[in-house]
């Protein structure tokens, strides 16, 4: 069972929501989009089996990011941080739902290859 990899996607996610909370603390607009969904690509990412509906969350995380992004830091309203931390909880619904684990988890004993992420949940 995969379980640390489910637990991997658990950490990236909470991890990406703090970002966007305190924002624009911790980074510059220029990289929020990319600081946001880092913890995802380097943990995650690479050990499921690409699915378009995961990729297409990530894809909504950055735009999110950088709608946030290109808000003046003194006019950032709640709805733009809220758009960016709903994106961040699809993208963590979608690949525990969907996720498939590949061969490089299981070389890494995040569970074995073509194990389901929602089996482990």
């Amino acid at each position: 069972m995969p379980a640390k990899l489910v637990a991997l996607v658990r950490e990236a996610a909470a991890g990406a929501r703090a970002i966007a909370r305190a924002y624009p603390e911790g980074c510059s607009a220029a990289a929020l989009p990319w600081v946001v969904v880092k913890r995802f690509d380097e943990d995650v990412r690479g050990h499921v089996e690409r699915d378009p509906r995961i990729e297409d969350e990530r894809d909504r995380v950055l735009i999110a990011a950088v709608t946030l992004a290109e808000t003046a830091s003194d006019e950032v309203e709640p709805p733009e941080r809220e758009r960016l931390v709903k994106a961040i909880n699809d993208l963590e619904w979608v690949t525990l739902s969907r996720g498939i684990a590949n061969r490089a988890a299981a070389v890494l004993g995040y569970g074995e290859a073509g194990a389901r992420l929602r089996d482990a949940r």
